[in-house]
């Protein structure tokens, strides 16, 4: 559901840049609550590695010409909790467009909100925390998943339908364009839900400690260590990314595919100096683009999964090793 800079125009992006810029700031203040930050640290770099790779590995959705990627946002939760889920989708979303380009420059800001600030902020506190509070079994954490992932998903294609709108993308009728991404997206939705319960399962089999501590925020992690996780999620990024993403399905997905059905073409063009910026920026930093060597051969596939998920492992230590520092030297005492 990444979304192009076509798609919309400079004020939308700005405000969906502020709109994103502020829940993450928020996260950050929030997260340094957090009493078991430092132990999470490598769950988030290599979690967030792990997201990277798996939306590399798009799925065809039977019957339409269409596939779909793991979004990430509601798995990353149930592993990190709402605030530090959203700072990783977050490391996510900005190396994928930096250096892949994929998503716009200009869009980023939206896709964060859509595929991030939705099911982190939103759908995590008031729809999957509350339902598991009540009792953490298998069959609900299996059914709160799979809800949790496809209301994520309904909300972020709505988001994307109505940002077109707002941007004056006159191409994409409001009602055509919703007609198309919505069920495509419930299809999408489903599969995420699966995959995602399927790993916090393991989760709950193996650390159900840190599920709880989760779910109850007045729950703190015991002595248990988070390394095996942090190193399983580290193995299956290398192997997904390194080499199951060379089976993704060549189908557009899903809002691709849905631009299609209405244009003719999964491509929309702007030519005025802001998109036209934005785009230049974008080439000259991007390293594989369209996760490819220059030469376009789809020879780049292994090695974008490999140092895609280096550098948002990289990116996410980072970003937690920041907000502890600063946690740290705003708790130590002043002379």
């Amino acid at each position: 559901m990444h979304m192009a800079d076509a798609l919309l125009s400079a004020p939308v992006g700005g405000a969906m840049y502020a709109a994103s810029a502020g829940a993450l700031g928020w996260a950050v203040k929030n997260i340094e609550k957090e009493p078991q930050l430092d132990r999470k640290l490598p769950l988030m770099a290599m979690s967030g590695a792990f997201v990277f790779a798996a939306q590399m590995i798009n799925f065809s959705i039977p019957g339409t010409g269409s596939s779909g990627h793991l979004g990430g946002g509601m798995l990353l939760a149930g592993l990190l909790g709402g605030a530090p889920a959203l700072l990783t989708i977050a490391a996510v979303l900005t190396v994928q467009c930096l250096f892949f380009a994929d998503g716009g420059l200009l869009a980023l800001g939206a896709n964060i909100f859509n595929m991030g600030v939705i099911p982190c902020l939103l759908v995590w506190p008031l729809i999957f925390r509350p339902i598991l509070r009540k009792g953490a079994t298998k069959g609900r954490l299996w059914l709160t998943s799979i809800l949790a992932s496809v209301i994520s998903l309904q909300l972020g294609a709505f988001c994307v339908v109505l940002e077109t709108l707002c941007s004056g993308v006159t191409e994409l009728p409001f009602g055509l364009f919703l007609s198309l991404m919505q069920p495509i997206h419930l299809a999408i939705g489903l599969v995420e839900g699966i995959v995602t319960a399927a790993i916090l399962t393991y989760v709950m089999q193996t650390r159900p400690e840190l599920l709880t501590a989760n779910i109850s925020p007045q729950s703190e992690l015991t002595s248990v260590s988070l390394k095996p996780l942090a190193i399983a999620l580290a193995i299956l990024a290398v192997l997904v990314g390194g080499g199951l993403s060379l089976l993704a399905s060549s189908y557009p997905d899903g809002l691709e595919w849905s631009i299609q059905r209405i244009t003719g073409t999964t491509d929309l063009e702007r030519g005025d100096a802001v998109h036209s910026q934005a785009a230049a920026v974008q080439k000259s930093l991007a390293i594989l683009p369209d996760y490819d060597y220059p030469s376009g051969q789809g020879q780049g596939t292994t090695a974008s999964g490999l140092l895609g998920a280096a550098i948002t492992c990289a990116l996410a230590a980072l970003i937690g090793l920041a907000i502890s520092c600063l946690k740290k030297f705003r708790s130590a005492p002043q002379q």
